[in-house]
């Protein structure tokens, strides 16, 4: 995830203003967890008044589903690829594992997805709405295997299922050990080592 979640500095008082909010509440959530973050907490950091915080975000749960929507579309954003049929479908593959793995390399990223996971245990109907939000994200790469599979480079007839496979592979070394126990982000040669396998499994079988 960016360190800023607009892409450039806003011009208008108000709207840095609320940036200092959003970037202050992404480093108190990262600090401290969702419920021992405060509103007090995030204006300090922001350094704004509490009043501002308010006129912002009524209330904390906001706050925090206001930064979940931005890690996502943020996400997003980082892992698209559209397809070429003149390129071998290996090497457009294997692109697009690259920008889902360095996604997953950066701490912002995991950090936040961590605070996220951990609330959304304690509230279910939160927890729907990430669902929701990470099918939107993970969209790219499922309209690129339909692509190839429409110019006949894959053969595959449930293309979301055939993502979430794919995703599935990746995450599996280089997003839920970082979540679950804390391991540390992959260095390139792992990261390399994870791509190509990954590639070349879900080719020999989609192939």
């Amino acid at each position: 995830m960016p360190k800023q979640p607009a892409p450039s500095k806003p011009t208008k008082l108000t709207d840095r203003k609320r940036l200092a909010i959003v970037e202050a509440a992404i480093s108190e959530f990262r600090r401290r967890g969702f419920e021992l973050t405060s509103m007090d907490g995030i204006a300090r950091e922001a350094n704004v008044s509490k009043r501002t915080v308010y006129n912002h975000f009524p209330s904390k749960e906001q706050l925090f589903a206001e930064i979940l929507t931005e890690l996502w579309q943020s996400s997003a954003e980082q892992v698209t690829l559209p397809y070429c049929p003149d390129t071998p479908v290996k090497a457009q593959l294997e692109a697009l594992l690259w920008q889902k793995m360095q996604m997953l390399s950066q701490q912002d990223f995991i950090d936040l997805a961590r605070v996220a996971i951990a609330e959304t245990i304690h509230s279910p109907e939160r927890a729907q709405d990430m669902v929701n939000r990470l099918n939107e994200r993970e969209e790219g790469i499922t309209v690129w295997l339909r692509e190839a599979a429409a110019d006949g480079k894959l053969r595959i007839d449930d293309p979301v299922f055939a993502a979430t496979q794919l995703q599935g592979m990746i995450k599996t070394f280089a997003f839920w050990p970082q979540i679950a126990m804390g391991q540390p982000l992959l260095n390139r040669e792992q990261q390399n080592n994870i791509v190509t396998s990954v590639a070349d499994m879900f080719l020999r079988y989609y192939g």
